[in-house]
């Protein structure tokens, strides 16, 4: 053994494998450091875009309003593919604009893109590069309401009265330069074409300029109740039973009459104006004795609606002889009278013909839709009547009637001592001497309502 290990080559060999097995474990331990450094085989350099990154901009919120930086970006990173993937999947860097030196000048400026929180070994590339943008004094002002619908939506016939908001103004808050802008500021009612009554809803504010183009502002509130009154024009008139066919034989119509004697009408005003009656044909030719029918009353197509679709009519009848019915009329001889007796009869006639003429002297007229005024309001309050057009009917003799129009008729109602509520005031009515006046109701509903201050 001794001559073996004391043997040259032995030695040789030793040491050959000390050496290899140093070599290994050097270059082991230096694989080693370069991976815990990052440093070891030459890692894979990609590219990954990432689109729609938010920016962030930092500035004194409270006194400046900054415009002109867009809110999203791409960013373009180049590196190690395994770092790039989890920059991607994590999204944990910030792409921001610094706007908060407080020293900072008024005006448009061009500011630069940053990015934080990135990995140092990451090359990121932004795209924009910069933006140009605008710094203002942050203003806030109150502004007035006004709510706008599309007439042209409300259903043929109806109308609608000025809507109303709540609350009636809004604080609007912008760039002081934006702010000057504003020319309007109008809630928006949204309506569907065929709008046929009230609508109470939710409209958005909006702040234009001159030229109706939206202004990137901030409004409190961002949205205000809107309420829009729709209604009809209506007319009351009569309903004319007009008899058609003829009666049966031994029958004869003594009477005709209808209930109820009238119909109210709703429909556009140049409508209503040129209907005075509603005819109701009734047909006697199957009538045997009094009768009572229900018969469909015919809407005239200019009309919308009308109250009532059907009416009542009453039929009375007398029997007689058919000889009778159909047989001319004799003329017995009478023996002469005596100048006498003519003079008497004479005499007995006369006032006859004096009482129908004066009878007849006395007409009625009905004038539809007349307005009612209040009158009296106070500064503080408003005013609201329940129905504020009425009818009326004026008695007199024929030639005074024909030269009244609905000019010469004035209805009042005197709301100057009234508290807030609801009341029945009694109407107040002039029309032309020599002639009376008859009225469905005497009085009218009026609501009283405090108006709110002003700010």
């Amino acid at each position: 053994m001794d001559k073996f290990t004391n043997s040259a080559w032995f030695m040789r060999i030793v040491a050959f494998a000390l050496a290899a097995l140093l070599f290994i474990s050097i270059n082991f331990e230096m694989e080693s450091d370069k991976k815990s450094l990052g440093l070891s085989t030459a890692p894979e350099i990609s590219t990954e875009t990432i689109e729609n990154v938010p920016v962030e901009v930092y500035y004194d919120r409270e006194n400046l309003v900054v415009s002109g930086v867009p809110e999203t970006v791409d960013v373009t990173l180049k590196g190690a593919k395994s770092l790039l993937i989890n920059a991607k999947n994590q999204r944990d860097f910030k792409v921001y604009v610094d706007l908060s030196d407080p020293a900072i000048s008024m005006g448009d400026r061009t500011v630069t893109f940053k990015i934080s929180d990135l990995n140092e070994k990451l090359v990121a590339t932004i795209d924009p590069e910069y933006a140009e943008v605008n710094v203002q004094e942050r203003v806030t002002k109150e502004f007035s309401v006004e709510a706008e619908y599309n007439s042209s939506l409300l259903e043929e016939g109806y109308t609608a009265g000025q809507p109303t908001v709540s609350p009636k103004t809004v604080k609007i808050t912008g760039a002081k330069d934006a702010i000057e802008q504003i020319s309007y500021v109008k809630a928006n009612l949204e309506i569907s074409k065929g709008l046929n009554e009230t609508v109470n809803s939710k409209a958005t504010v909006k702040a234009l300029d001159r030229d109706l183009n939206k202004l990137d502002v901030t409004i409190e509130p961002s949205s205000v109740a809107v309420s829009l009154k729709v209604s009809i024009p209506s007319k009351t008139v009569s309903i004319a039973p007009k008899q058609t066919g003829k009666a049966k034989d031994g029958i004869r119509i003594t009477s005709i009459s209808v209930d109820p004697k009238e119909v109210t009408l709703f429909g556009s005003e140049t409508s209503l104006e040129k209907i005075d009656e509603i005819n109701l044909p009734v047909n006697i030719s199957k009538i045997d004795g009094d009768t009572e029918l229900e018969l469909d009353l015919n809407k005239p197509d200019s009309v919308q609606k009308m109250s009532l679709g059907k009416a009542k009519v009453k039929i009375r009848t007398e029997k007689v002889d058919v000889d009778e019915e159909n047989a001319e009329p004799v003329v017995e001889e009478e023996e002469p009278e005596t100048e006498q007796k003519q003079e008497e009869q004479v005499v007995e006639e006369k006032p006859e013909p004096e009482e129908e003429d004066e009878a007849a002297a006395i007409e009625s007229k009905t004038f539809n839709n007349i307005q009612i005024v209040p009158v009296g309001i106070r500064d503080d309050q408003d005013a609201e009547l329940e129905s504020d057009v009425t009818s009326i009917t004026l008695l007199g003799e024929a030639d005074d009637l024909k030269k009244i129009t609905k000019d010469d008729i004035n209805l009042t109602v005197d709301v100057s001592n009234l508290d807030e509520g609801t009341h029945d005031v009694d109407l107040a009515v002039t029309v032309p001497e020599g002639v009376e006046w008859e009225l469905d109701s005497k009085t009218v509903s009026v609501t009283i309502t405090q108006k709110d201050e002003e700010t």
